[in-house]
């Protein structure tokens, strides 16, 4: 509830701020005092306070934006057994009875039948290549100043396509607030 209402009063903050000013700049000007904040969901770029003020998650992650990286997926060509479906039908002759009467009168009817019986099993059949995936498609950006840490540059990040989007989409050295999928690149 308390955070709620910060983000609310900053936000309000933030609006009278950009009134004020004669409306909202660009997100990638040089001297915002702005960050860009990634929305994982529908991938829009919002104008936010810096990280000092803003309340951030643990799985978040902030600083200035430095490099960004596209590793595409490495396959090869691989072999594996081809299976096949293989089916045998059996069939067995099954004795049928059934009796009439009792005592001395009883009569007992036989005949025999032929019933039929499929069974399948997976079966190899020679060898098939496919394509194996070796390393999966990577989308990757670079921190500078890592929560605010100038001691901490270059932290590698894989992020999602919609982050990596974004930030190709602002300068070097912008603010970045994201919530990475992996740690390193």
């Amino acid at each position: 509830m308390f955070k709620r209402l910060v983000t609310a009063a900053v936000t309000a903050l933030l609006i009278a701020g950009l009134g004020a000013c004669g409306g909202g700049g660009d997100v990638s000007d040089e001297g915002t005092d702005y960050s860009v904040d990634v929305d994982q969901d529908n991938g829009s770029v919002a104008e936010e306070p810096q990280p000092d003020t803003a309340t951030t998650t643990d799985a978040t992650v902030y600083g200035l934006r430095n490099e960004v990286r596209h590793l595409a997926a490495k396959t090869t060509r691989a072999t594996r057994p081809h299976m096949t479906r293989k089916c045998t039908t059996t069939t067995r002759r099954v004795k049928h009875t059934t009796s009439t009467g009792s005592g001395t009168k009883r009569r007992t009817r036989t005949w025999y039948s032929t019933e039929q019986a499929k069974s399948c099993k997976q079966v190899r059949s020679g060898t098939e290549t496919y394509t194996r995936v070796v390393r999966p498609e990577r989308w990757c950006v670079s921190l500078d100043n890592l929560h605010g840490d100038a001691t901490q540059d270059d932290v590698w990040y894989q992020v999602s396509k919609t982050t990596y989007d974004a930030a190709i989409g602002v300068d070097r050295y912008t603010h970045m607030a994201f919530t990475p999928t992996a740690s390193g690149c």
